[in-house]
């Protein structure tokens, strides 16, 4: 499917481009609100490829428990090379990005920093490994500034490393975000976005890894309705080969709100489903997870931990923060309890907006869904 809409947001990425690294940039937004899409149409078709050079770190997929698995989803491996000194192997990777090579179109579709295979395994058997690690990339970026190319430092789902918080390795985070501010800010070797949908552990990096200052949020948010409805006609052009009319826009907004997977989806399944029966799948595939949520309530006592402190969330504190948004969509953080709302994050149910500290839904299903249930 072709990209849609997010011109705005991608002008405004792409003035920041433009200007000299100096600070590290958060992307974050309600679940599948698109960003990762954004920013991987940024990398294939927007960018000045004579000026930049993109480096993506994907979490996705791992759940980074340790040192090591945080190493490991940093570098693609290069088996093939003999090069013992990281400096020797970073100056020819650079040249090779430079010239334009099948080397540089791989990074284009979103990969991450290549390092020697001697390299590599000599960094996992010290005790202390993020020194070399930030050294060799450190080298890398300076490298190819050297020749006239910024770098782009990317981590997507960045969520999936708060295991290393977890694990006591506090410490890891934040020379992390030391090492980021001091690529940024400090030598202004390359752009950092880190992309995620949890506002939360957002926040916590923000204060562990001591950003005031050096960082700054980019929300992506779900579309628009005026947006929504013409992403509508474009899907119904696209996957149907019909328009749609103005009432069965209506009633799609009216289950699923601007989220735009859920848009596509029911869409999708248009071509061979009647939009009634889809919608009301969707809703009460919500309405059972939601209920499930709750019914557990009743036989589970989750705890959650603010500031060494162990609190208990009851149900009945649950359902009266969820009885909140009958009528509304978005509150003051203020109007529930923190352990509360913070289980309701947790459970991706609410999304919060750090910058303004309103709460809200994760979509409209939900919302549909709790003024169902509760």
């Amino acid at each position: 499917m072709k990209f849609f809409n997010r011109e705005k947001e991608i002008n405004e990425i792409l003035h920041i481009l433009e200007g000299e690294p100096n600070l590290i940039y958060f992307i974050y937004g309600p679940i599948n609100s698109g960003k990762s899409t954004l920013i991987r149409e940024i990398i294939t078709n927007k960018l000045d490829k004579s000026k930049y050079i993109p480096f993506f770190i994907d979490f996705r997929t791992r759940n980074v428990l340790n040192v090591d698995n945080f190493i490991e989803c940093l570098f693609e491996v290069d088996e093939k090379s003999k090069v013992d000194d990281f400096r020797e192997y970073a100056k020819s990777l650079a040249d090779l990005l430079i010239n334009g090579s099948e080397e540089l179109s791989k990074y284009y579709l979103g990969a991450p920093i290549k390092i020697p295979k001697s390299l590599f395994d000599k960094i996992f058997t010290k005790k202390d490994k993020s020194g070399d690690v930030y050294q060799y990339i450190e080298y890398l970026f300076a490298k190819l500034n050297e020749k006239g190319k910024t770098p782009i430092l990317i981590f997507d789902e960045l969520q999936m490393i708060k295991g290393l918080t977890l694990n006591g390795n506090r410490l890891v985070l934040w020379s992390l975000f030391q090492f980021l501010v001091a690529l940024t800010k400090v030598q202004h070797l390359c752009h950092v976005f880190c992309l995620s949908s949890d506002s939360l552990f957002i926040e916590y990096v923000y204060n562990t890894g001591e950003l005031e200052g050096r960082a700054r949020y980019i929300l992506i948010e779900d579309f628009d309705k005026e947006t929504s409805l013409i992403f509508m006609d474009f899907l119904a052009k696209e996957l149907l080969k019909s328009e749609l009319s103005k009432e069965q826009k209506e009633l799609i907004y009216s289950y699923v709100g601007g989220k735009p997977i859920d848009i596509y989806y029911i869409i999708n399944e248009m071509r061979y489903k009647e939009l009634e029966d889809i919608l009301n799948e969707v809703l009460n595939d919500s309405i059972q997870k939601l209920d499930m949520l709750l019914n557990k309530l009743d036989y589970i006592t989750p705890k959650i931990s603010i500031e060494s402190e162990i609190i208990e969330i009851k149900k009945e504190d649950v359902v009266n923060a969820l009885k909140l948004f009958k009528t509304k969509y978005e509150i003051d953080k203020k109007a529930i309890s923190t352990p509360v709302y913070i289980y309701l994050i947790k459970e991706n149910i609410l999304f919060l907006n750090p910058q303004k500290g309103i709460l809200k839904p994760q979509s409209y299903l939900v919302w549909n869904a709790i003024k169902r249930v509760v």
